[in-house]
């Protein structure tokens, strides 16, 4: 044993191993410290010398929140690189970073809430711009490579701690706090919990965070998936943190508990180990699970489960050893080595959608810049302050001379007369220094007040020329000439004060409702009019102002001015990643906004050389088909502007990739929250039209061939390989896919499934063989019939290319697997939610604590089939497991109704189950169609002879 000095306690001796540190800590701790521990700040425990601790840094694509810090491509650009190495080599900055902040501000926390695998299934989520990909296997790819990078290589000391976000099945800001997302369980182990699982197994994760939703009728913060699934893929203690006021929603707008003493009960028995709710004030959370305690709602062990969890991420991140910890010292902040790192995943982010020659633009071309985008670095909610930015307009000056370029917005220049026949003014300010949202920091930024010490907007006899910009959805803003949006603070006044539209609620955007013969005019934060008063104009509930919108310039006449003598255009259009599509709010559509197709008109028009750089958070449907080349890339963090320039000049090759489907028109898209990716044919897996652009798809300026495909099966795993070569003339990457595709299979299988892909950079004439070693696990499927994975056996396609639908080679496999059988109904009865093909029905909670239960969507009649049930020699009896009120009728392979049970209603409650029973023959192996009516819930249908 090891011999400890009196002063010297064994949590604090660093020779122990941390479980048995962690147990000597909890024997110390009282009960009323431990339960303090459970909040997301932490108190200090002065009598052990215990420091205070906050869970939750944000750092998505670099330090956020907490004043300037490098700040990178957005998430989806990230994923848009397919470049693993890059990515946890921002990690590994981005942690940096983290240290070097908190050692010069405490309030900058080492438990990092990123990144976000949410899968990007549906195009309008507005928080698209946070994931990586709709497909599983490259978003644990990225996450991965980012987990690793924040964590470091250190065998014991971790330099942050990484949580993943947000657990599961979330992708909408509709009703996102009680809505409920239907995931049937081949969706749930083939989809959603796959880039959880795989980022998990990898060994660089501390954690994850619930999301608001509920999935199949249940709350993410008390779902028994913590238990079954995450904690069961790795043997270390995972720390499960709360969203932000989720545990307060779980009574207050879900309405799942009566108390919110059963709710966080509920929590902390089902894996939620440190509560986000109340801001810094622990006092509420506190009381409430010394109230479960005492109700006798959580034991002593509940408690001390949570806060071994904390404890063991304390541990790891040195907290207890700072003289051992590697990590204590870092100090690199903006080094050159995180600036070109930003440069380079920039360029690494961008996409090359379509080209017909005109890129790489030639030496001297003159160009014309233009759009609503072309001179902005947009910052999103997730993002530190720049310490450097580059706009494309100003990389474009800086590579090709700005004596070469023309530029010209688009915005409409309009002034705003009053109903007495003079203008809104912008005062001048001289001490109003400049002021970046966000510089100083904050621990929530939605809490940041509004500037009032610049003076409000006033009116005179010539007014202000302000630039608007339409950003669609009749939402716009209004900028003065000094680059300031006009926004409303606390106190109500309308100032040109901010530098960006940003802000947990937006105070820069603005609607122009028609009004008798002119507009009012509507601040969407507040949701009230601008009224002219005596001391400034302001916002407020009466007197509203009808305002004459006096139009100087169009955009379009401006753009046409610009365009016409250039060699090439270029037009930058896409989003604020603050307005339109962003957390809280789902876009309402694909389409490019109204203005900035006008933009694009009349460029196209002008000059047939026109050249479309989108830079947005999400993908758009547009026409491009007389567009001379279009480019995507996501808002490239710094050095965006350096990084397209450079591209465009072909001082660097484009090879990013898409990570989404990219779809042609909304007819595409399933609704928003149809989670069944299987039935209703989403993303690149199942989706059976012509995409737009396809997933995985990115041009050159070079070409590549592909050959020597090969494959072998040793040891449970598939061999592959083959050769790229570089055809062409320039040095460049390319990105090398692999699929795969189930060739004889009963049931809807992906048409094509990424299993493996690398970027490779490659000289002209250089080849390369590339090896993949790919685990037949990636072949499985979830059986519902056996419920658990399972290889099919049988012909198994495997197709390398350039894009899921840019396909340059292909072979089969046979593979060697476990033959299906049918259904043994006789024995095991179908659980109702263990479908094979279902239509107007939803999965809810058998229970508040586990399992599922089917139930038909509100105002439609729910269709079930079950395939390929034996019912052996015969059957005489069918049972039905119900609750609430309706019927169930049962037919076989799509026949007539042979039984059918009716629930009357009653005063029993949805968890109320009743087992009611009829008559019926069959023999044999068929097809069991059920169909249900009414608000019944079905959990189980069981058979006998």
């Amino acid at each position: 044993m090891t011999a400890h000095p009196p002063h010297t306690p064994p949590f604090r001796d660093p020779h122990l191993p941390f479980a048995k540190r962690i147990d000597d800590l909890l024997s110390r701790l009282t009960l009323d410290e431990k339960t303090g521990f459970l909040h997301q700040f932490a108190p200090a425990v002065e009598r052990l010398g215990i420091a205070a601790f906050r869970t939750g840094q944000e750092a998505l694509h670099g330090v956020a929140w907490m004043g300037p810090a490098t700040v990178f491509p957005q998430a989806v650009g990230l994923g848009a690189t397919w470049n693993t190495d890059l990515v946890r080599r921002i990690g590994e900055a981005v942690s940096k970073e983290v240290r070097a902040m908190r050692a010069r501000d405490d309030r900058v926390g080492l438990n990092i809430w990123a990144p976000t695998v949410n899968l990007l299934r549906h195009p309008l989520w507005g928080r698209n711009e946070e994931g990586y990909s709709e497909d599983p296997k490259l978003t644990s790819a990225i996450a991965t490579a980012y987990t690793r990078g924040l964590r470091g290589d250190h065998p014991t000391y971790w330099r942050t701690a990484p949580v993943l976000k947000h657990w599961l099945a979330h992708n909408n800001e509709t009703d996102r706090a009680t809505s409920s997302s239907s995931v049937r369980p081949r969706v749930l182990h083939e989809y959603d919990l796959r880039a959880f699982r795989e980022t998990v197994e990898a060994g660089a994760v501390a954690g994850v965070m619930p999301a608001y939703n509920l999935v199949n009728g249940r709350p993410n913060h008390v779902s028994p998936y913590l238990r079954e699934h995450l904690r069961a893929w790795t043997d270390e203690e995972l720390l499960v943190c709360s969203d932000a006021g989720a545990p307060s929603n779980l009574v207050d707008h879900e309405h799942y508990f009566d108390t919110h003493e059963e709710a966080t009960a509920a929590s902390l028995r089902a894996g939620v180990d440190s509560f986000t709710d109340h801001g810094t004030d622990s006092s509420q959370m506190v009381g409430r699970i010394r109230k479960a305690y005492e109700q006798g709602l959580l034991t002593e062990a509940d408690i001390d489960t949570a806060v071994r969890r904390q404890l063991s991420v304390r541990f790891r991140l040195g907290e207890f050893d700072p003289h051992y910890d590697p990590h204590a010292d870092v100090k690199d902040f903006d080094t050159p080595a995180h600036r070109a790192l930003a440069q380079e995943a920039a360029e690494q982010a961008i996409v090359l959608l379509r080209n017909d020659g005109v890129l790489p633009l030639a030496p001297g071309t003159r160009l014309a810049v233009v759009g609503l985008l072309a001179d902005e670095c947009k910052r999103d909610w997730y993002s530190g302050t720049f310490i450097h930015r580059s706009t494309p307009l100003e990389g474009l000056y800086e590579r090709f001379g700005a004596e070469r370029v023309e530029f010209a917005e688009g915005v409409d220049r309009v002034r705003l007369k009053t109903s007495s026949g003079t203008f809104l003014h912008v005062l001048a300010s001289e001490d109003g220094e400049d002021e970046v949202r966000g510089a100083q920091g904050a621990l929530d930024p939605a809490l940041l007040a509004g500037r009032t010490d610049l003076p409000p907007l006033t009116t005179d006899a010539t007014g202000t020329e302000f630039a608007l910009i339409d950003w669609d959805e009749g939402v716009l803003t209004l900028r003065a000439p000094d680059g300031r949006y006009l926004s409303v603070a606390e106190d109500g006044y309308l100032r040109a004060s901010a530098d960006q539209p940003g802000g947990w609620v937006v105070q820069e955007t603005f609607r122009l409702e028609p009004h008798a013969n002119g507009h009012l005019l509507r601040h969407i934060g507040t949701g009230r009019h601008v009224t002219v008063a005596a001391d400034g104009v302001k916002v407020a509930d009466e007197n509203a102002e009808t305002f004459e919108l006096i139009i100087a310039e169009r955009g379009e006449d401006a753009v046409t001015r610009v365009t016409s003598e250039a060699d090439v255009v270029l037009v930058v259009a896409g989003n604020d990643p603050h307005i339109n599509g962003r957390e809280t709010e789902d876009r309402a559509s694909l389409r490019l906004p109204a203005h900035q197709e006008r933009l694009l008109r009349a460029a196209r028009a002008a000059n047939p050389r026109t050249v479309l750089a989108l830079v947005s958070a999400y993908p758009y449907a547009v026409d491009t088909s007389d567009l001379a080349a279009v480019l995507w890339t996501a808002h490239g963090g710094q050095a965006a502007g350096t990084a397209l320039a450079r591209v465009l000049a072909g001082d660097v090759s484009p090879a990013g990739r898409l990570p989404q489907t990219w779809y042609e028109n909304d007819a595409d898209l399933p609704g928003l929250l149809d989670y069944d990716v299987i039935g209703s044919r989403q993303t690149y897996l199942y989706f059976e039209g012509t995409p737009l652009f396809p997933f995985g798809h990115g041009l050159s300026y070079t070409s590549f061939s592909y050959g020597d495909l090969t494959s072998r099966v040793t040891d449970g795993t598939l061999q592959v390989s083959f050769a790229i070569t570089n055809t062409g003339d320039v040095t460049a990457d390319e990105v090398a896919q692999l699929y795969t595709r189930a060739v004889d299979t009963a049931l809807p299988r992906p048409r094509r499934e990424l299993v493996a892909h690398r970027r490779v950079t490659l000289t002209p004439g250089a080849r390369e063989e590339l090896s993949f070693e790919v685990p037949l696990r990636a072949f499985e499927f979830w059986d519902v019939t056996q419920g658990r994975s399972r290889l099919e056996p049988g012909p198994y396609e495997l197709l390398a290319g350039a894009s899921s639908e840019d396909i340059r080679l292909r072979t089969t496999v046979l593979l060697d697997g476990e033959p299906g059988a049918p259904r043994p109904v006789l024995q095991r009865g179908l659980e109702g939610a263990d479908f094979d093909e279902q239509s107007g029905v939803e999965i809810v909670d058998r229970t508040r604590t586990a399992g599922d239960a089917v139930t038909a969507a509100e105002g439609r009649t729910g269709e079930l089939v079950y395939r390929d049930c034996d019912f052996g020699d015969g059957l005489a009896e069918v049972t039905m497991t119900v609750s609430g009120e309706g019927a169930v009728e049962l037919s076989l392979d799509g026949g007539a109704v042979l039984a059918a049970v009716q629930v009357e209603e009653s005063d029993s409650g949805p968890y109320d189950y009743t087992t009611l029973g009829a008559g019926i023959v069959a023999e044999g192996v068929h097809d069991v169609h059920l169909r249900l009516r009414g608000p019944l819930r079905l959990a189980h249908v069981g058979f006998s002879g």
